[in-house]
């Protein structure tokens, strides 16, 4: 059986779920810095399916350096038009040629991220309110080694770096990441009027919390400033609606703030594309949401990006997503538990199974003792960590979100 090293400890603070002041926040997809985190995994999983279909493994390859360049639009009521398309640059390194293979990683890069963009912002046309480019350098095929090769069975970590993972998530980080997650789907298959760039940000004061959503309306679908208000106070209604499902405290909804009195399109959120992609707003890798979809200052976080690394040893992607993944299995099958962070610690050229350290923090409901649980807490995170390569498979078959 493979020795690893597991700490388990209380945390020496009151759970976030207890404190007084809390901020959540999450960028929805088609927020600038989304869309390159969408735009960077999509790529990321066509490159490693591409390899394994063609030369049967994941080969060399990082795309998460991807940028976007803010566009111009001039919105109007029923229908503006843009006036300078925004700029995407795919950027990274893949393995091109493998043992006589040419693998045609720039071409697969474009078509995986046009095929993004088309799903999760229709209203954008590719090809003409955006430009694609990709500059993919040169991967080393010699570092196969590390991906597996050679009979090892577990790779070996890339980097000396870490990962971070909280479980249960508080009622907050509920309703923001559900709040934006359902205005996305539900209520946008019903109103096509919202565009996919919805931004929560939840503030709760003790038992008061504050939703405050920046939501994008797309012009074609507005005829005026009467249609635009109902528009955003059904937003407000429902995300209310949404709350009251995640909490009994009082919860008040705010809805695009910046938005002044009077008639015209200038004073308003309305987009042509429905991102704030087309208004000035560029957009990074790695910017905005972690890997659990959130933004959370009251909780230890990776500065890591997630999305667009490759799935095999980056660990800056697999302890991340593993971190997480390990906080809820915890959670839902140790009883007891108010709080629980979990900290991953790779060194470089150790196999992905046997971290430098993995260390979980409790903080016990009261009434428990922590001896009660920690036994249980280590046999959980070690299983967890024997089972680390099924990160790669979930990732690669797009299981596993990473924004």
């Amino acid at each position: 059986m493979t020795e690893r090293n597991i700490q388990v400890e209380p945390i020496d603070r009151r759970a976030v779920e207890d404190q007084e002041i809390e901020i959540v926040e999450r960028k929805g997809i088609g927020h600038p810095d989304s869309i390159c985190d969408g735009i960077a995994e999509s790529v990321s999983r066509a490159l490693a399916q591409a390899y394994l279909d063609r030369v049967g493994k994941v080969l060399h390859y990082n795309t998460d350096e991807t940028q976007l360049v803010a566009g111009s639009a001039n919105p109007q009521f029923g229908g503006g038009e843009m006036i300078e398309p925004i700029y995407v640059l795919i950027v990274g390194r893949a393995t091109k040629e493998y043992e006589g293979t040419r693998i045609p990683a720039e071409t697969i890069a474009l078509d995986a991220a046009r095929e993004y963009l088309r799903e999760q912002i229709p209203a954008l046309d590719v090809g003409t309110d955006v430009i694609l480019d990709v500059k993919l350098g040169e991967g080393s095929g010699d570092l196969q080694e590390v991906f597996g090769e050679d009979g090892a069975t577990v790779p070996m970590a890339n980097d000396t770096s870490f990962g971070v993972g909280h479980a249960p998530l508080t009622e907050t980080e509920q309703i923001v990441l559900n709040a934006e997650r359902r205005l996305n789907t539900e209520f946008a298959a019903e109103n096509p009027v919202l565009g996919p760039d919805v931004k929560i940000m939840g503030k709760r004061q003790r038992d008061h919390i504050d939703v405050t959503v920046a939501a994008a309306m797309i012009d074609q679908h507005v005829s005026d400033r009467a249609e635009y208000d109902a528009v955003v106070e059904a937003v407000r209604d429902y995300v209310r609606s949404v709350a009251d499902e995640y909490t009994d405290r009082e919860v008040t909804v705010h809805v695009n703030t910046a938005d002044t009195e009077g008639a015209d399109e200038e004073n308003i959120y309305l987009t042509t594309t429905g991102t704030s992609a087309e208004m000035g707003d560029d957009g990074s890798v790695g910017r905005g949401n972690r890997a659990n979809g959130l933004i959370t200052p009251n909780r230890s976080m990776s500065m890591e990006a997630t999305s667009g690394k490759n799935p095999v040893n980056h660990i800056g992607k697999i302890y991340n997503l593993l971190g997480t993944e390990i906080a809820k299995s915890v959670v839902d099958e140790v009883a007891g538990i108010r709080d629980l962070r979990i900290r991953l610690l790779s060194q470089i050229g150790r196999p992905i199974d046997q971290p430098h350290i993995a260390d979980a923090e409790v903080v016990p409901e009261e009434g428990v003792g922590f001896s009660d649980i920690e036994d249980d807490v280590v046999d959980i995170v070690d299983r967890e960590l024997a089972d680390v390569t099924s990160i790669t498979e979930s990732v690669i078959d797009g299981e596993l979100r990473t924004f």
